[in-house]
């Protein structure tokens, strides 16, 4: 789970969460409007990828993907690459650590 944390810091988790954008025409004669609502893309920050802000949403993300099994933040590429693949690691690691513990207990 640590690793996920500093991978999700590092490489997937946004700058900043994308922010909906509108864009519309008006007729010239007036009548209805139409609009365009989008999302940009998220892009990776440039700078201060390791901060105590961006491991608090790491550490979020990071067990809501473990525990819950969906975490609803916005990513990267690469940070939805690093959610799904710690969804099927993280909790089969889980699982051999109480194994091995419980082989341990059981000498």
């Amino acid at each position: 789970m640590l690793a996920t944390i500093v991978l999700l810091m590092a490489f997937g988790l946004p700058a900043a969460s994308p922010k909906q954008e509108v864009t519309g025409t008006v007729p010239p004669g007036g009548g209805t409007v139409t609009f365009v609502i989008d999302k940009q893309d998220p892009k990776n920050p440039t700078r201060d990828r390791f901060s105590s802000k961006r491991f608090d949403k790491a550490l979020s993300v990071t067990l809501n993907s473990v525990v819950f099994r969906s975490s609803g933040q916005d990513l990267t590429t690469t940070g939805t690459y690093i959610e799904m693949t710690s969804r099927i690691l993280e909790p089969a690691l889980l699982a051999l650590a109480v194994l091995a513990i419980r082989g341990r207990i059981k000498r």
